[in-house]
């Protein structure tokens, strides 16, 4: 077996197709076929199945794609370090960020970042829950995830800011003549919320219980900038990292009252080297106060 076909299978995997999955990587598509039967019979079961839809991964081949991409991430880190000179590094570093922090400041610091090393190449992803965003630091396929500090944090986490969150409000609110909301005067708001599992549903089920507050929940989103749209057009209030508010909506923006802050931490993967190394200066030299907006 050899790490060209991992990267093949995953292909398929991502495609659907081995044509599509050929064209992605721009190779014959004869020659994947070949490679992926290879692959089968070498390790004596079957991978893809053929569905109405295009090739899906067996059960097993489920199992085989997790470590396969494991092996893959691994096999270009290697890459970039081994051809990392003294003053340049190249080769890819993938970042996973938690839905809805650093949304201002991590663009800030990868701009940074790429103009110390410009032959390095970002990947960047938005994942909204804690418990996958921890699955995958544990399986060492990202370099650096920037995430929400909660009970389960990795005990070598990096603390880089403080998110504060502030609440959004529908066009001509009366609290909008206020310039900081109490928490309590939204108990008889409709709330616009997030999906159960994520860490910014977390961060308001705390602040609703701290606070006495049981609203109803006018709706739930997966997306900060959704929320904001929902709530702006008023169809309940809703609460967010500052950071995460779009430009064209700061004016429904008030900050509340008792303040909710959220430590925001990087978690490196294990022997990280200089590139993530240097993203988390560069993040922690962010701006992270709400005065900055």
């Amino acid at each position: 077996m050899s790490l060209r076909q991992y990267e093949y299978a995953l292909a398929v995997a991502e495609a659907g197709s081995v044509t599509a999955a050929a064209e992605l990587l721009r190779v014959a598509q004869p020659s994947m076929s070949q490679q992926i039967r290879g692959l089968e019979r070498e390790l004596g079961v079957q991978l893809f199945t053929r569905t109405p839809t295009g090739l899906v991964p067996t059960v097993v081949g489920r199992a085989f794609l997790r470590e396969a991409e494991v092996a893959v991430s691994a096999s270009r880190r290697a890459r970039a370090t081994a051809r990392a000179g003294a003053d340049e590094l190249v080769g890819e570093l993938v970042v996973a960020v938690q839905m809805g922090f650093g949304t201002r400041q991590l663009p800030g610091a990868l701009g940074a970042l790429r103009r110390r090393f410009p032959r390095l190449e970002v990947t960047v992803f938005e994942e909204p829950s804690s418990a996958e965003l921890e699955r995958l630091c544990r399986r060492g396929v990202l370099n650096l995830a920037l995430m929400a500090a909660c009970e389960r944090s990795p005990a070598d986490a990096h603390h880089v800011g403080d998110e504060e969150f502030v609440v959004v409000l529908g066009a001509g609110h009366p609290r909008l003549a206020s310039d900081r909301v109490e928490l309590r005067e939204l108990a008889a708001e409709p709330w616009v919320r997030f999906d159960r599992d994520s860490a910014l549903d977390a961060v308001l089920q705390n602040v609703l219980r701290n606070n006495e507050l049981a609203p109803a929940t006018a709706a739930r989103v997966s997306q900060t900038a959704t929320a904001v749209r929902w709530a702006a057009h008023g169809l309940g209030v809703t609460l967010v990292p500052a950071s995460a508010v779009p430009q064209d909506y700061e004016h429904l923006v008030r900050p509340v009252f008792p303040v909710v802050p959220q430590p925001v931490i990087a978690v490196l993967r294990q022997g990280a080297g200089p590139a993530e190394t240097a993203l988390l200066e560069l993040l922690r030299q962010e701006s992270w106060q709400l005065s900055s907006r």
